[in-house]
């Protein structure tokens, strides 16, 4: 076979594909978004919307079946903000897809409609996985414009332009886009003990461990920043870094760069500030925790979370 800088040997083709929050098939067409696409959107007939209370996804709720899609006149009960309307983009039918926040307050909701996080609707598998990467995109966007109502220049009111995807200053004419904020998560592998580092923050569920993660720092490589994250979190030095997968992560704009890391220290030192603990798995370890669930107490996270994916992805590569 002819040589190829496209030739992978990793377990799946595309692992970012097996993500949460990754799956959105929409029709972005950035390049022709103006400030008539979303008043245009609006007059579709058969345009779904997508309705949030802060965080939450609103989902219809009859009892058996829940359903996220809104027509635009299901919303006047919740007190729709439709000035604050995001265009998603556009099914392959040519459906149009937005995002509405709504004034009412998750606990303030009819018993028809049931509020979910993010974490939840993945978890749960409350909706596909198309859906899940239209929401990731809807609430990263409605964060952003939410946050950026005044001009940091000058103070002045900025307003929102073409569906969502900037805002200007009414004051300086100041511009701004959306933004996303670069995360390395990361599996750091001993390949001659054949085992890989993990650790576990305060805040995380009972024995669960996890990889080691941090944001990038301005004028910092991705392979830079899973070395220096791992050195200040668990005392270990990395040598090579091979990139594996990505996830969108809407709490609030993040983008997980998944990479291994290979060890080229072995002696874990971790910060106990930002770490419970650090340790050493063995391979008979993760797949004990992959196969039923827990090894002497310890778990993994679940799945569908860049963080399994890496460690269920080192565990099929030698299989």
């Amino acid at each position: 076979m002819k040589n190829s800088i496209f030739l992978n040997h990793a377990p799946h083709l595309e692992p970012s594909e097996l993500t949460a929050f990754s799956g959105n098939r929409l029709d972005r067409d950035s390049e022709h978004r103006d400030e008539t696409s979303l008043v245009n959107a609006l007059k579709v007939e058969g345009t779904h919307i997508l309705a949030f209370s802060g965080t939450q996804l609103v989902l219809k709720h009859d009892g058996q079946v829940l359903d996220p899609l809104f027509a635009p006149y299901e919303l006047a009960a919740l007190q729709p903000d439709f000035d604050s309307a995001i265009l998603l983009g556009h099914q392959p039918t040519g459906e149009p897809r937005l995002a509405v926040p709504v004034a009412l307050k998750p606990e303030d909701l009819s018993a028809e409609f049931k509020p979910a996080d993010p974490r939840a609707l993945f978890r749960d598998a409350l909706i596909g996985e198309d859906l899940l990467g239209e929401v990731a995109q809807a609430l990263s966007l409605l964060r952003w414009n939410a946050d950026n109502k005044f001009c940091g220049r000058c103070g002045a009111v900025m307003e929102g332009r073409i569906g969502g995807y900037k805002r200007i200053c009414t004051g300086c004419a100041h511009e701004i886009f959306p933004r996303t904020d670069p995360v390395v998560i990361m599996l750091v592998v001993d390949e001659k003990h054949d085992r890989c580092l993990l650790g576990r923050s305060h805040p995380f569920p009972q024995g669960m461990y996890s990889s080691l993660a941090g944001f990038i720092e301005p004028g910092e490589t991705i392979e830079n920043a899973v070395r220096r994250e791992t050195r200040e979190e668990s005392g270990i030095t990395v040598g090579r870094v091979r990139y594996h997968a990505s996830q969108p992560w809407p709490m609030p704009h993040q983008l997980m760069l998944g990479c291994y890391g290979e060890a080229i220290s072995v002696d874990i030192d971790f910060d106990s500030v930002e770490l419970e603990d650090c340790r050493w798995f063995t391979r008979n370890e993760i797949g004990q925790m992959l196969t039923e669930g827990v090894a002497d107490g310890r778990t993994l996270p679940i799945a569908g979370t860049i963080a399994q994916r890496l460690v269920e992805d080192w565990y099929e590569w030698r299989h």
